[in-house]
């Protein structure tokens, strides 16, 4: 059980990054339905450089910048020139998986050195590895899924508890209000967008980079939808986004466990997007925990 637990983090640190992102960029009234595309950018971005450097830190910026640019022409579209965020953000995950495909190409069967898989390797934190029941699986992981921790944490403590967050947060509920309160909207909004882009860049490079260091065509698969679910099950919180992407880690691995029970490996595969439909299906709403109000509604400062 606690292999499978140690399995089912590492498989949801890309979705909780993507989430991260998404929860972000929603907050600022910003629905953006291109994370599998930001995902996809990473990804190619990522392997590609580090690849070629040998660096796993420019291969980290290189997915955090192809992600951030792909959420810059989105950010274009919808904030600047008020285009219509859902097609927008269908246009941008088009994109990012034509791009990813065509760059990748000649990627495909390429290995990382072991330079790069080794500066990846799990690292046992002194202490709070030998805590019982949770300590060989929450705290004997690569570096990167305790950055995917601290990460969390932050961006809790930035939305609740701190002004910028706070302002980000009515900006999402009333732009008008927020405007007029001397908050700068554009600045907000394209400086969060962009963040949300960049955390989804880094989920790609976590799949291409940590956890198949191999180029494989279309390696997201699909997890950048199931984030934007994950976005509306946490409730747009990122403290519940860590529970919500280990619970859809652990069924997108799931499958290996069953294999024994001869189920078809079709429905195997299905499972973790039967539970995303289930969940949206049966998930209720109310005041506190529901969407921001303003999302995916154009803002005309005219209008106010």
């Amino acid at each position: 059980m606690n292999a499978f637990l140690h399995a089912a983090i590492i498989a949801g640190i890309p979705l909780l990054l993507a989430t991260l992102g998404e929860t972000i960029t929603e907050k600022a009234g910003h629905l953006n339905l291109g994370v599998e595309g930001m995902m996809l950018l990473g990804a190619v971005a990522g392997f590609a450089t580090g690849l070629y450097t040998g660096s796993p830190v420019l291969a980290i910026l290189a997915a955090i910048l192809a992600g951030a640019g792909g959420a810059l022409i989105y950010g274009i579209l919808t904030i600047s020139m008020r285009a219509n965020q859902v097609v927008s953000g269908l246009a941008l995950t088009i994109f990012g998986t034509g791009f990813s495909s065509y760059m990748g190409s000649g990627l495909i069967g390429q290995k990382l050195s072991e330079q790069m898989t080794d500066f990846f390797r799990p690292v046992a934190i002194p202490l709070l590895s030998g805590i019982p029941l949770i300590g060989d699986m929450l705290f004997r992981q690569d570096v990167f899924v305790y950055f995917s921790y601290l990460l969390c944490i932050l961006i809790g403590i930035y939305l609740f508890k701190t002004n910028m967050g706070l302002n980000l947060q009515a900006i999402g509920e009333n732009p008008s209000a927020a405007d007029a309160s001397g908050i700068p909207i554009t600045r907000y909004k394209y400086i969060h967008v962009l963040l949300g882009g960049a955390l989804c860049g880094l989920g790609g490079a976590y799949l291409s980079v940590v956890q198949v260091p191999q180029w494989q065509e279309n390696i997201t698969s699909g997890r950048g939808w199931i984030a934007i679910a994950l976005v509306i099950f946490c409730k747009w919180n990122p403290w519940k986004s860590f529970f919500g992407a280990i619970l859809f880690g652990g069924l997108s691995i799931v499958g290996f466990r069953l294999q024994q029970f001869n189920i078809s490996q079709h429905i195997l595969d299905m499972l973790p997007y039967l539970v995303t439909i289930l969940v949206l299906a049966i998930g209720r709403e109310n005041k506190k925990n529901s969407a921001p109000e303003a999302m995916s509604l154009p803002y005309f400062r005219e209008e106010r």
